[in-house]
């Protein structure tokens, strides 16, 4: 992973955008989501340093994730964003994928 670059992860959310799209999400010790699936309407990225990243799906439903740092775009298309702490620990985890993700 690298650190995130706002343009280049905001033009990787906006390719989900009109897509049907399995999620993995989790923070640490607060929640894990994995393989939700959704259909993406709108997706953004704000944020200095530390970013926040929020899809709109289905019309009707929000998932936000703060405290992203990295990001890679995977072999297979997917776009993994995590934070992690100035430890080098993850604390949080916002992937999007066309295909489900392992269980």
């Amino acid at each position: 992973m690298i650190p995130i670059i706002r343009t280049e992860v905001e033009t990787e959310l906006r390719k989900f955008v009109g897509a049907e799209v399995y999620i993995h999400s989790e923070a640490t010790s607060f929640v894990f989501v994995r393989n939700f699936k959704v259909q993406v309407t709108h997706a953004f990225i704000a944020g200095e340093g530390s970013y926040r990243a929020a899809i709109r799906f289905d019309g009707h439903g929000w998932l936000r994730m703060e405290a992203l740092t990295h990001y890679e775009v995977d072999g297979q298309g997917r776009l993994l964003l995590a934070g992690y702490d100035d430890r080098g620990r993850m604390n949080v985890a916002f992937h999007l994928g066309r295909e489900p993700f392992p269980e």
